[in-house]
C-alpha cells in the first residue's frame, strides 16, 4: 500500500460531506449524459458558470433543506486526511514549479460533498463527478463517484488511482493559473481533449515527483493508468452505447489519455505537457 505518510504537506480541504442541498436532475441521465452531450466532464469541469447553470436548468433540480453534518463526518475522518495528503503534495510540486518560473502558485481548495454542493459555476450534483470550478479555483469531489468508476467503466478504485483524479482536477487548476483555460480555441473539441490531455500530463508530473519520494509500492503505478484508460471517452462509449463515436468525443481515447499521464510521470517536466496544450 502507498505510503502516504512520506507526505509532509497539507492542503486546504472543506469537508461538507451530508450537510448540502438534496438535488435530483428531473430528466435522469447523470454522468453519462453529461460527459456525452453537453460536454462537461467528470475530470475538469471547464464551462462557464452560465454553462452549468443552464445544464441544471435542463434538467430540472429539487432541492430540501440543509441538513447538520452526521456524526461519521463530523471531525477529519480518514479520507479527508487522505485528501489533504494529496492535494498538499501536489502544492508542494507546484510551489517548486512555479518559483523556479519566477511566478508565484495560488492553491486550490478541495471541497469533500454529497450528492450536491453550491460552487462558483453554480449548483452542482454528483452526477457530474469530480470537478474543477474556475470561478473559485476549488476542486469538488464526491468520493463515492470511484464505486462509479469501477463498476461501469472498469476503473481501479485504489488510493493511488484517487490520487491521480485529485492531480487531474489540480492540473486543470494549474492551467488557469496559467492563463491556458481561457484561450482562443480552448473551447472547441480539438481545446477540449487538449486541456485534458495536459491535465493527464501534469497529474503525471505529480506521481514522478511522489514516486522519487518513494510513496509508491512497486506496481501501484498502475491503479492510476487504470483510471485514466478508464476515462477515454472510447472506453465510456463503449461500454454506455455499445459504439465508438470519435466525433463527440471531449476528453480524449484510452490510449491517448494513459500516454499523456505516462509522459509527465516519465520525465517529471511540465514543459513536455505543454505540446498537449
Amino acid at each position: 500500500m502507498a505510503n502516504w505518510d512520506i507526505l509532509s504537506g497539507s492542503g486546504n480541504v472543506e469537508d461538507r460531506r451530508g450537510t448540502t442541498p438534496a438535488m435530483a436532475f428531473a430528466g435522469g441521465g447523470g454522468i453519462v449524459v453529461l460527459l456525452l452531450t453537453l460536454g462537461l466532464n467528470y475530470l475538469g469541469l471547464n464551462v462557464s458558470p452560465d454553462t452549468v447553470s443552464g445544464v441544471l436548468d435542463t434538467f430540472g433540480t429539487t432541492q430540501v433543506d440543509s441538513q447538520p453534518q452526521p456524526a461519521e463526518f463530523q471531525g477529519r475522518d480518514s479520507y479527508e486526511v487522505f485528501a489533504s495528503k494529496i492535494l498538499g503534495s501536489t502544492n508542494d510540486v507546484w510551489n517548486a514549479t512555479f518559483a523556479k518560473n519566477g511566478q508565484t502558485y495560488g492553491e486550490p481548495r478541495l471541497v469533500l460533498f454529497r450528492n450536491a454542493t453550491q460552487t462558483g459555476c453554480g449548483l452542482a450534483s454528483s452526477a457530474v463527478g469530480p470537478f474543477y470550478c474556475p470561478s473559485d479555483q476549488t476542486i469538488y469531489l464526491d468520493e463515492t463517484f470511484f464505486e462509479e468508476l469501477q463498476s461501469r467503466f472498469g476503473g481501479s478504485t485504489g488510493e493511488v488511482a484517487q490520487a491521480y483524479v485529485i492531480a487531474h482536477e489540480v492540473g486543470h487548476h494549474v492551467q488557469n493559473e496559467l492563463g491556458y483555460l481561457n484561450q482562443p480555441g480552448s473551447s472547441t473539441q480539438h481545446g477540449s481533449i487538449a486541456t485534458e490531455l495536459q491535465a493527464d500530463c501534469y497529474a503525471g508530473v505529480w506521481a514522478h515527483s511522489v514516486n522519487q519520494n518513494g510513496v509508491f509500492e512497486t506496481g501501484e503505478i498502475n491503479q492510476a493508468l487504470s483510471a485514466a484508460a478508464a476515462v477515454g471517452d472510447d472506453n465510456i462509449q463503449q461500454k454506455t452505447e455499445g459504439r465508438v463515436n470519435p466525433e463527440t468525443w471531449t476528453h480524449g481515447s484510452s490510449e491517448q489519455r494513459v500516454s499523456a499521464f505516462t509522459t509527465g510521470l516519465n520525465t517529471g517536466q511540465p514543459s513536455q505537457c505543454m505540446e498537449l496544450q
